[in-house]
């Protein structure tokens, strides 16, 4: 059986992006990063450059800056920054919902199978006292970046076919 995380990725024929489904809403609009952070202190801009170093520890992603938002995109887009000017409101997207003390917000959507946890930061030392946020921004990349939520479990799988044999 096919997932939908096996599919080819449709690209905009515009912009080049590229994205899950045919003709996806989204803005073609790409903004330099460096313009996105002309007015933010320095060190606004150092916390986002080491909030997509975490990423690309995960593996690929592409980063678009566009006129209110960057997205950060492996197949589809799970992350993304908001610049303000002397913080950055980030966020990551995991298919649960954590409690922690540095999350200011949760959006929840697709009934609660996609939950978008929002935090500021305001420099990169800022970043790095989250502690389990490498491992989390891998979990977001992985589950939802890649759709990997999206592919059957091995283990049910497994059993489907054993059910079928019986």
């Amino acid at each position: 059986m096919t997932s939908p995380a096996d599919r080819p990725l449709w690209r905009c024929p515009r912009c080049g992006h590229s994205f899950v489904g045919v003709n996806m809403a989204h803005s073609c609009v790409t903004v330099p990063l460096d313009d996105l952070f002309e007015r933010s202190t320095p060190q606004a801009r150092a916390a986002f450059d080491a909030f997509v170093a975490l990423f690309e520890h995960c593996g690929p992603v592409e980063v678009i800056g566009q006129k209110t938002r960057i997205v950060i995109m492996a197949r589809v887009r799970f992350a993304g920054a908001t610049v303000l000017r002397d913080r950055v409101r980030l966020n990551v997207a995991l298919t649960r919902q954590i409690g922690a003390p540095w999350v200011e917000r949760i959006d929840t959507y697709l009934g609660g199978r996609w939950n978008a946890h929002h935090f500021l930061v305001r420099s990169p030392e800022e970043l790095a006292q989250i502690g389990e946020l490498p491992s989390l921004v891998c979990e977001g990349y992985r589950d939802l970046g890649m759709q990997g939520a999206l592919r059957p479990d091995p283990a049910q799988a497994a059993a489907g076919d054993r059910a079928a044999d019986a």
